[in-house]
């Protein structure tokens, strides 16, 4: 079992960027798929981007292609969300989850981390 902890959520203003981290326990990360979702209060929680174990693949919702980039450090325990052209709607909670049989099904992640907020201001 892996267990997940974000951080670097936070306070930008609407163009910046922020960058999240999520470091996990456990000497098997590299076998997991990584990704991370977001969900704003009383909305479901939405799939943002996903990346392979290996750290070699990865896949974006639309809203978010061309402006974050996942990011796998296997030696680290870690994968990261850089954010960047940061819009009000990017506003959430942003929680990293973990997989074991698949990085494309959103529904294959089952180990999930406490979330981190990201605040975007106009």
């Amino acid at each position: 079992q892996v267990q997940l902890v974000e951080s670097g959520g936070g306070l930008v203003q609407a163009g910046g960027s922020l960058r999240l981290s999520c470091t996990a326990s456990g000497r098997t990360f590299s076998s997991y798929h990584m990704g991370w979702f977001r969900q704003a209060p009383r909305k479901e929680r939405e799939f943002v981007a996903a990346i392979s174990c290996s750290g070699i693949s990865a896949y974006y919702a639309d809203s978010v292609k061309g402006r974050f980039t996942i990011s796998k450090d296997n030696a680290k325990n870690t994968v990261y969300l850089q954010m960047n052209s940061l819009k009000p709607e990017d506003a959430d909670v942003y929680y990293c989850a973990a997989a074991r049989t698949s990085y494309l099904d959103p529904k294959s992640f089952g180990y999930w981390g406490q979330g981190t907020r990201v605040t975007v201001s106009s």
